[in-house]
Formats: C-alpha cells, structure tokens, sequence
C-alpha cells in the first residue's frame, strides 16, 4: 500500500552539559509531538497500530544515538526510527564541549 505523508514536524533539543545524543534526540522529538496535534487520527476513527511514523535524528555522531529510546518515546504507530551526521556540537572555544565533553544542539527529528 502506498504511504500518503498526513503531518511533517521538526523538533530540536540540546544537552548542554551532558552531551548525551539520546537525551538531545529525547527532548526534540518531545518538541516535535508538542507543536502537533493528531486529532485527525481519532476523527477519522483510523487504527493507531496501522500508522507509519518516521523519525530521522540528525546528530554529529550518530551512532551515540539509542535508537529503541526514542522508538520508546512515540506514542502511537509503527516507528522506524534513523540517526544520520547532522546537528551541531559547540565547543567552548578551547576545543572542550560541554561539561561532560560536549554541547549539543541542533537535533532535528522528522517525524512523518
């Protein structure tokens, strides 16, 4: 069956002193589900389960990223969930990022 894309959401979120990836990609996927509202799946009387929702983490190191945390995170649907290189890490102008090593920002999900 052909997909047909109903909702596209960007979220961002950072660790500015943890540097932990997955809890950037917690915070923008929660920013993402918090500027959405998916009434039309109850109005419609559509089955949650039968629901495609992909999510695409852009983060500078991607394989940092817990994957199944975020697929966690989503409340309805069958969740495919990527990281790929993308966002920002800011150093402190030393080369140092972060508390921990390093800031995070810039983590954009898309959710589909």
């Amino acid at each position: 069956m052909r997909k047909t894309r109903v909702l596209l959401e960007l979220g961002s979120g950072n660790d500015l002193h943890g540097g932990d990836y997955t809890k950037a990609a917690l915070r923008a996927v929660d920013d993402a589900l918090h500027h959405s509202s998916l009434a039309f799946v109850r109005s419609l009387h559509l089955d949650r389960s039968r629901l495609h929702v992909e999510v695409t983490i852009g983060v500078q190191q991607p394989g940092e990223v817990d994957l199944d945390r975020i697929r966690a995170a989503l409340p309805i649907g069958n969740v495919v969930v990527k990281a790929v290189k993308g966002g920002l890490d800011v150093t402190d102008g030393q080369g140092q990022r972060g508390d921990r090593g390093a800031h995070r920002d810039g983590v954009s999900p898309r959710v589909c």
